[in-house]
């Protein structure tokens, strides 16, 4: 596809993974009747399979970390670098606003959801190392991706954002799914540190399988 086709395809694609994380924690919460770990099977399973189905249609990063990691593996151009993260932060925000909209809330509100302290972040580095390494060496990364964010949302205390176009734009909901804009940037740090590792190891394993 040409560039602007390929911006398109993360724009859209990363505005409907974060109508599927928001609107899945809006939903989740109001039917689980209180209990958080429905509430958080309901998002982490929405999210896992919104992952997969996206992928497979539309072949997007939707993921400003993955994207970076393409162009050092020399999968994409660093000139297209810009234009494409571009489009999935802004897809994000669109997205957060669209779940926020179905279930007629404001469509934007700074979230009050502290997600602060030491493990949080190692999370985030752990979290974020592990998907860059599937996303890279993976057979089949749509079900890869998306069975391991699933899983990383109950094995990291975080659960698992590791995106920074995600976090600052879950920042503006003030719902089940959202972060407190103060913990954001401890957030995008933490997940930095996990994919400058998972580059260099994957550059040590031998890249792509």
């Amino acid at each position: 596809m040409s560039l602007g086709r390929r911006a398109a395809a993360e724009a859209v694609g990363t505005a409907f993974l974060l109508a599927a994380v928001v609107g899945s924690g809006i939903m989740g919460e109001r039917l689980s009747g209180g209990s958080v770990a429905m509430a958080l099977l309901a998002n982490s399973s929405a999210t896992g399979a919104a992952l997969v189905a996206l992928i497979l249609t539309l072949g997007a990063a939707m993921n400003p970390l993955v994207t970076i990691s393409d162009a050092f593996r020399q999968a994409i151009a660093w000139r297209d670098v810009p234009l494409l993260v571009a489009a999935q932060i802004g897809g994000a925000f669109v997205g957060v606003a669209a779940a926020n909209a179905m279930f007629e809330l404001p469509v934007v509100s700074f979230s009050q959801h502290v997600r602060a302290g030491s493990g949080q972040l190692l999370s985030e580095i752990i979290a974020t190392f592990g998907l860059l390494l599937v996303v890279a060496r993976a057979r089949e990364p749509a079900f890869a991706v998306g069975g391991y964010i699933a899983a990383a949302y109950w094995f990291t205390a975080s659960t698992s954002f590791a995106n920074p176009a995600v976090t600052v734009a879950r920042s503006m909901t003030d719902t089940f799914a959202g972060i407190r804009p103060a913990d954001v940037g401890g957030f995008v740090a933490a997940q930095i540190v996990g994919a400058s590792a998972a580059i260099a190891f994957g550059a040590w394993i031998g890249g792509k399988r």
